[in-house]
């Protein structure tokens, strides 16, 4: 499963040490945030997320170290030590973390946390979806929140998955790395998986 928010780079599958290095609560949230609002400052980590400048500071280089983040020059030079993330998705993929009990629960941790914030995101979306002062109608108006439910074969949902993500990849790298007047950060969440309460149909 991939963190995919810079395709078409090629994707990194990371291995056992990758996934014990990203495996904090506080790596994955600093990872997130990277992603979602671009490059930042330990300082500016430590406001948005509630945190110690010397506790984002830790993480950050720790990040680093494992290549999750780079270094980049800040927006108005100063001695402040500006991160970004670096480049390309990243996939936690089960394979791996099989080889490893270790890094079989670190992969385990690491999604979790991803799904936690990623409904965390939505969930704030929703709770504002009704307020004026707080969601203009512009913007709940371009927004989507759609499900849809199939049976098909685990070759169909790759197919599907597959077919989903080349669409959504064509489409936001039209758009990726603008900061057009007007515009603000936006996720887009594509999630499609088996219900693990459901019946296989015989063969």
């Amino acid at each position: 499963m991939a963190d995919t928010p810079d395709s078409p780079t090629p994707i990194r599958t990371l291995g056992p040490e990758a996934l014990k290095g990203l495996a904090h609560p506080l790596r994955v949230e600093i990872y997130d945030a990277l992603s979602k609002f671009g490059p930042q400052t330990a300082t500016s980590l430590a406001s948005r997320l509630g945190e110690s400048t010397g506790s984002t500071s830790y993480h950050l280089r720790q990040l680093a170290r494992h290549n999750f983040i780079h270094q980049v020059d800040g927006p108005s030079g100063g001695r402040a030590k500006w991160w970004d993330r670096s480049p390309g998705a990243i996939d936690v993929s089960r394979h791996t973390a099989k080889e490893d009990p270790s890094a079989g629960a670190s992969a385990g941790f690491i999604l979790r946390e991803w799904t936690r914030n990623g409904t965390r995101a939505l969930e704030d979306f929703v709770d504002v979806l009704n307020s004026d002062d707080l969601l203009p109608d512009v913007w709940a108006d371009a927004a989507a929140v759609d499900t849809s439910n199939v049976h098909v074969t685990p070759a169909q949902l790759r197919e599907i998955n597959d077919r989903v993500h080349n669409t959504i990849d064509a489409i936001v790298t039209e758009f990726r790395g603008r900061n057009d007047p007007g515009s603000c950060p936006v996720q887009i969440q594509f999630k499609a998986f088996p219900l693990t309460d459901g019946e296989e149909t015989p063969s």
